[in-house]
């Protein structure tokens, strides 16, 4: 699966993508059309979670070890 690919429209039918994909010629593509502005603020939100994580994990955070369970998770597999 590929990851996403910025494309110019060129005209009604077609498009000029930012960088190649690996697709053969006459493979088939499925295509999302997303206003540039959404990107935007999807990023937004990306770079805000990615800041409360770092916050939450961040290298100062302390190790727990197994013993500390109280309840175990019976599907956790170390």
């Amino acid at each position: 699966m590929e990851h996403p690919v910025e494309a110019q429209v060129i005209d009604s039918r077609h498009l000029k993508l930012k960088k190649p994909i690996q697709n053969p010629p006459g493979s088939k593509v499925m295509i999302t059309i997303e206003p540039a502005e959404a990107i935007a603020e999807d990023q937004s939100w990306y770079t805000l979670s990615a800041g409360g994580l770092q916050a939450a994990y961040g290298e100062d955070e302390p190790d727990y070890s197994l013993e500390r369970i109280k309840i175990p998770n019976p599907e956790f597999q170390p």
